[in-house]
């Protein structure tokens, strides 16, 4: 059975800060490859911020082509109506039945609004979620590796979340562990390139080039 990640979101535009994140996930937990899945019109965000959804889709398709472990997505795109996590999460559980076990790699600030997802609860009884967090030598750890990430399991979701440090999961007698995986703080952002972009600046090293190019070509976020 293979060990596969679902990595969701708006990538309006993808950059290396998702291609360098994703990997290291994948690595750590010795995926078989991550999912990279473009949002059609996801609940959380302001439609008309984000490019159209046949321009973000091409943009996955030049970043991850050719990088072995890396895969691209429809789904959400070809589903009607708003993008919802659970709904994704059932699709693939039910494609890969007895084949693939599936991991949700997020970012932490998306992880700490869980709880104003569509059927939250439900999702997190369905598929243990991988929270990237950046190190911060500073901080001080109380009840696990990030008090803020505990304090919102423990207040917000159940109390019953319990810290497993020789797994670095959050464990519950019924909802999937929660794994907190530190990665690589890259101070990439897709609004900081979008703007850049606007403001005529180089994207370059921020973004693979065919992407860069195919921003260019389109002449998206003018």
């Amino acid at each position: 059975m293979n060990n596969i990640g679902l990595y969701g979101g708006t990538f309006n535009p993808i950059h290396y800060g998702h291609l360098r994140t994703a990997w290291e996930v994948k690595e750590a937990f010795n995926l078989a490859s991550v999912v990279f899945i473009p949002a059609a019109i996801p609940p959380h965000k302001n439609p008309g911020q984000i490019e159209n959804t046949h321009d973000r889709m091409e943009m996955i398709r030049l970043a991850v082509e050719n990088r072995r472990g890396f895969e691209l997505s429809h789904v959400e795109l070809q589903r009607a109506g708003l993008s919802f996590t659970v709904d994704t999460v059932k699709y693939f559980q039910t494609i890969g039945a007895g084949k693939a076990k599936y991991y949700f790699i997020i970012g932490s600030d998306a992880f700490l609004e869980i709880n104003t997802w569509k059927s939250f609860r439900e999702l997190l009884s369905l598929i243990s979620f991988i929270v990237m967090m950046r190190p911060d030598p500073d901080l001080k750890a109380i009840e696990g590796p990030f008090p803020m990430l505990h304090d919102f399991l423990c207040r917000k979701i159940s109390k019953d979340f319990v810290f497993q440090s020789d797994q670095a999961c959050y464990c519950h007698p019924d909802l999937m562990p929660v794994y907190v995986q530190k990665v690589t703080p890259l101070s990439i952002s897709s609004t900081k390139i979008r703007e850049m972009i606007r403001e005529g600046r180089s994207a370059r090293f921020l973004i693979p080039d065919a992407v860069e190019n195919y921003i260019h070509t389109k002449g998206l976020y003018q």
